[in-house]
């Protein structure tokens, strides 16, 4: 890690294909935008280990790029637990990611653990949902909560550390 990252970010869903690569490109676009990428860390992991080494899905790489980010160059990968002291943050995309996380989660980190959806509190939910198994309006629907908690997280990130 650079001496210049102070905040890292990591987004888990469950198999890293669709949700947590879909939000590491969107919120790496958003911080890239703010000037902010050499001090803002961000990856993506999965909870489960079904498609490690594989790019994200087709339909979430098209929805995204239809909104000019390009997640081509991830790969996904198993979250670890040492990714709860390399990240900041470790941001789960729902409930059930969020207790295989705290279940793994050392003692004295679990304040780094969050839903990833606190970041925006005008959704009528907390939870981002999986679009695998569903069209092509799912992907959009998930970027839209994405973009938003993204923002939402960007504010923090910024408040917290004097950014």
């Amino acid at each position: 890690m650079s001496d210049e990252i102070n905040v890292s970010v990591l987004f888990v869903c469950m198999g890293n294909i669709c949700r947590s690569p879909t939000a590491q490109g969107v919120f790496a676009r958003l911080v890239e935008e703010h000037s902010l990428a050499d001090i803002i860390e961000i990856d993506s992991a999965g909870t489960h280990a079904y498609h490690i080494g594989e790019q994200p899905d087709a339909r979430a790489s098209a929805a995204a790029l239809n909104r000019g980010v390009d997640l081509s160059s991830q790969k996904a990968r198993r979250v670890s637990p040492d990714d709860f002291e390399r990240f900041d943050y470790v941001l789960a995309m729902d409930n059930d990611n969020y207790e295989i996380l705290a279940a793994s989660c050392p003692s004295g980190l679990e304040s780094r653990l969050r839903l990833f959806l606190e970041f925006a509190p005008d959704l009528e939910t907390r939870e981002v949902p999986d679009p695998y198994y569903g069209g092509g309006s799912g992907f959009e629907r998930v970027l839209d909560m994405i973009e938003q908690a993204s923002a939402g997280l960007l504010a923090e990130i910024r408040q917290q550390h004097s950014l």
